[in-house]
């Protein structure tokens, strides 16, 4: 009888796609969580001190402390997600432990998300849909002045942050006919920029004061929180919306919250919060505000990508070879 082959242990955060976890348990010793319950801090240390390797989500935190808690086989953390803002990379690669992403997959579904609250905003789709529920009996009818938004057509959109979500976002909104605009760490590509007809600026206050709608499209690290400051966001024009579909800590949400209750700020469409899954209040109360519960990847094809990356990535780190997605502290 041929002995058994030792399968490394690798230890899943939270529910995932079921064809994910199936191939999974083929591969590796895999313990999954069925019940897809968020693990407490004492059980991401319990895990992180057993694991071969780790495979947490983009809402566990593996900070500093919890990385010192390590056992040495840990040599891996597979993040199932694109950002790893909550990993502690530069800890992690002091104790030489790799850790890796699952860049590239979500692109089409966060810029169709971004693209959907462009549209749900200035048009009101939220309150509409929000007037039909509460008025089942029936409705005032059509009427010339009633629930009257703004078109989006021929409007200045800038864009924050033009990576991959960011050119997919201006390739859609050039079809709907707005002018695109954005801010990056650098210029892209000529042909890029003449494919979108867009306009550079190197000064993101300069560019805020004249967008009709913003889009937020850059990751969260340490150069990016707040990005758009209680004085940056009074830049922006009383009949300016914004759109966030990145990540909730690059916006000082109370001062959002203020100016939208204020009137300052025509509208916002959120799919992420500063404190997830905590809300400021006030934007859910807000009608001009169309919130939802951090869902812009939230396709059944994008997550399974996101599973055979993560997948990928352990099998090649095991078989001795770079993971294709490895994330490297300098980067940032």
């Amino acid at each position: 009888m041929a002995p058994a082959v030792h399968k490394p242990l690798v230890i899943v955060t939270r529910k995932l796609p079921d064809e994910v976890e199936t191939r999974m348990r083929e591969l590796f010793d895999a313990r999954l969580n069925i019940d897809d319950r968020p693990m407490s801090q004492a059980d991401l240390a319990d895990a992180i001190k057993t694991a071969d390797v780790l495979v947490p989500t983009v809402t566990d935190k593996i900070d500093r402390a919890m990385i010192a808690q390590a056992g040495p086989q840990l040599k891996l953390i597979a993040n199932f997600g694109t950002g790893v803002d909550n990993i502690d990379l530069e800890t992690a690669r002091n104790r030489n432990i790799t850790v890796t992403n699952t860049p590239g997959v979500l692109t089409q579904d966060t810029a169709d998300m971004t693209m959907a609250l462009i549209l749900s905003v200035p048009r009101r789709l939220a309150e509409g849909t929000a007037y039909l529920k509460e008025h089942k009996a029936g409705w005032v009818g059509w009427s010339p002045t009633w629930m009257l938004g703004h078109r989006i057509y021929g409007k200045r959109l800038g864009i924050i942050g033009m990576g991959r979500i960011g050119t997919a976002v201006a390739r859609r909104a050039k079809a709907f006919g707005l002018q695109i605009h954005y801010h990056n760490r650098r210029r892209v590509a000529d042909e890029i920029e003449q494919e979108l007809e867009a306009t550079y600026w190197d000064s993101l206050d300069q560019m805020l004061a004249r967008m009709d709608i913003l889009s937020v499209n850059c990751p969260h690290t340490p150069a990016t929180y707040h990005l758009l400051s209680a004085r940056r966001l009074n830049l922006l024009k009383p009949t300016a919306y914004i759109v966030n579909t990145a990540r909730g800590e690059v916006i000082d949400e109370n001062e959002l919250a203020r100016l939208l209750e204020s009137g300052a700020i025509a509208g916002a469409g959120l799919d992420v919060f500063e404190h997830e899954p905590a809300i400021n209040p006030k934007l859910l109360a807000s009608d001009r505000v169309v919130a939802l519960p951090h869902m812009g990847s939230a396709t059944i094809e994008g997550r399974i990508d996101m599973g055979e990356k993560v997948i990928i990535n352990i099998k090649t780190f095991l078989d001795g070879h770079a993971p294709p997605d490895r994330v490297f502290a300098a980067m940032f």
